[in-house]
């Protein structure tokens, strides 16, 4: 029987939610004590999964944990980053038998540069769960996990007229677990990833009942602006709640309109309905929100035929043709 267990997943927000069920199957599945390796930045999202029984973080560099892992006495190693940093653990601890996730680069590349697709039509969870096969780990079909600590959970009611505005949010009725709000996550870390503002602006118009905008703190400015052109309906929560609080008002929601970014795959955990949009990126990368079996699937935008779609596997400040057609032709629709 497998003692311990480390898993590596460094960053970022999405691809460690998109790591939690190899996690919750490996503590069910292997009776395992289950241990996980990630960036600081990053560890918070870890700290109240109950299938992780410890939390290693490093700021930069894997010696800062090095010692401290080399004590645990690993019987096996996933390693879901596959990077230099996860060949320096497995490295330091060769004694460890590890299994690594295939990134699939080649495949990427010849995406993004070529746009020959040899792209398996396999959702990244599912190869994530292909790692950890060779331990007799099955998928158990429960989709995704995210886990809010009791102290992050928002009374979105009272948030919102501590705020000062106006919007009346409805409370569902008490057999549901959304309200009457949209949440609209206008954030995403790369500037290709974006809708421009003009179109988020035109979207929120077309909504009938509140919408609640979330994003960074990089994006409160233009929350800000969208709110005051759309008028009293829209709030702009972006930078003013802890990633936590944020995942709890897209859990109260009735719908989520995101870009492709960590959010979306929280809404995902939550079985939120999606509207997905798609620019610089494609869900063929196999990163589209990830439900539970017979759930599903998002509704997703994006602009079909591009010739230059996808520019990247990850995002630029700004689309390398000038024209960002990818974005600024998607059609929007009424939710209603």
């Amino acid at each position: 029987m497998l003692k311990k267990i480390l898993v590596i997943r460094f960053s970022s927000i999405g691809d460690i939610v998109l790591t939690s069920p190899v996690v919750r199957c490996l503590k069910q599945q292997s009776g395992s004590e289950v241990h996980f390796l990630t960036k600081q930045s990053f560890g918070a999202i870890l700290s109240d999964n109950p299938y992780i029984d410890k939390v290693f973080t490093i700021h930069k560099k894997v010696s800062e944990v090095l010692p401290a892992l080399r004590m645990e006495g690993y019987d096996v190693i996933i390693d879901l980053h596959r990077n230099l940093r996860s060949l320096q653990i497995k490295l330091a601890l060769f004694r460890v038998r590890h299994y690594s996730f295939d990134k699939l680069n080649l495949e990427k590349w010849l995406m993004v540069k070529l746009k020959i697709n040899q792209l398996p039509d396999v959702h990244i969870v599912d190869r994530y769960l292909k790692t950890a096969e060779p331990l007799g780990i099955k998928n158990d079909g429960k989709g995704l996990d995210y886990f809010i600590p009791p102290e992050d959970e928002l009374d979105v009611n009272n948030w919102i007229a501590s705020s000062g505005t106006d919007v009346k949010v409805l409370t569902a009725p008490a057999n549901q677990s959304s309200t009457a709000y949209t949440a609209f996550v206008i954030g995403a870390a790369h500037a290709t990833k974006r809708l421009p503002r003009e179109r988020i602006i035109a979207w929120c118009q077309q909504i009938s009942g509140p919408v609640i905008l979330l994003g960074g703190p990089d994006d409160r400015e233009n929350g800000e602006f969208i709110a005051a052109q759309c008028g009293p309906h829209v709030l702009n929560a972006c930078g003013k709640l802890r990633l936590h609080q944020s995942a709890s008002v897209v859990r109260q929601a009735r719908l989520v309109i995101t870009h492709d970014t960590g959010l979306m795959h929280v809404a995902a955990a939550f079985k939120k309905p999606i509207w997905s949009v798609w620019g610089n990126t494609i869900p063929s990368f196999g990163m589209y929100p990830y439900y539970p079996e017979g759930m599903g699937p998002d509704r997703r935008f994006e602009v079909q035929g591009l010739s230059c779609r996808p520019c990247s596997k990850i995002g630029y400040a700004e689309c390398p043709k000038g024209h960002f057609r990818c974005m600024r032709e998607i059609v929007s629709e009424s939710p209603g």
